[in-house]
């Protein structure tokens, strides 16, 4: 038996758009089920995001702190962000994001692992790339507002970032993946096994 994930699509017999938003939007889709009935289902359509997993040379992950409203937290993160243009090269979104939240450039990527954060109500695919070969990125530093302007920036231990997470005091789906990942590369084929950076992804298809 083969444990892999596959693409399937059931019928729809009718959908509509109730709300849209700035970046996201909730569909209404009416979904026939395996025995005929047709049952309702609404999810958020969303554009799809990139993360990074930031490892510097001393073995410690580049990580955000930052206030997210639905939750009343601030979180610890990893840099992540929305792929805004449609068919975007996430690769060049992730390269993006980690120069736009932490003024830094890498110079070796893989993938790390593709997520659904929540398919049971969102559509929303996130790549997590490993960054390494850490430098501070030149010219001016992005402008942040919002939020972001309360970010604060820290490079921590990996297997402090393991224990917060084991012990229930991280919560960031993106980070608790990439951490994970992490560990589970290495303890495995070891990190120049992972994916290249440009390698396929159903989810979100791009241009390369």
């Amino acid at each position: 038996m083969t444990i892999k994930d596959t693409p399937e699509e059931w019928e729809v017999r009718a959908t509509e758009t109730p709300f849209k938003g700035n970046k996201t939007s909730v569909r209404t889709d009416d979904v026939v089920m395996p025995d005929g009935s047709v049952v309702r289902r609404d999810y958020q359509v969303h554009p799809g995001s990139v993360a990074v997993l930031a490892l510097d040379d001393g073995g410690r992950v580049l990580v955000l702190r930052q206030y997210r409203h639905p939750v009343r937290q601030k979180l610890w993160e990893i840099p992540a962000g929305l792929l805004d243009i449609p068919g975007e090269n996430p690769l060049h979104a992730a390269q993006r994001e980690l120069y736009e939240e932490a003024h830094v450039k890498a110079e070796s990527w893989r993938v790390l692992t593709d997520v659904y954060t929540t398919p049971g109500g969102c559509d929303e695919a996130v790549r997590i790339f490993l960054a390494r070969d850490l430098s501070e990125a030149e010219g001016e530093r992005f402008d942040v507002e919002d939020e972001e302007a309360d970010m604060e920036l820290a490079r921590v231990p990996l297997d402090d970032l393991v224990r917060g997470v084991l012990a229930g005091e991280l919560h960031n789906n993106c980070l608790v993946v990439g951490v994970l990942s992490l560990v589970a590369a290495r303890q495995g084929d070891g990190l120049d096994a992972l994916r290249p950076a440009e390698a396929p992804w159903p989810a979100r298809p791009f241009e390369a």
